[in-house]
């Protein structure tokens, strides 16, 4: 799937998420997509976290 694709589902999942279940339930939505998104790129190798967890704490990189 194209990154246009991805956004536009994600975009129609959030205003379904907002017209039905109100603020809250779009704050919800939004956190559990980005919480997928992040451990769907850690499980495919896309997404270093030990590289996160240094920069997050303020040490360098050695790469």
């Amino acid at each position: 799937m194209t990154p246009t694709i991805i956004g536009m589902a994600t975009g129609a999942v959030l205003a379904f998420a907002a017209l039905i279940f109100g603020f809250w339930g779009f704050v919800l939505t939004l956190v559990l997509v980005l919480a997928g998104a992040v451990l769907g790129r850690i499980i495919e190798g896309r997404l270093d976290l030990r590289g996160v967890l240094d920069a997050l704490s303020g040490r360098r990189s050695s790469s």
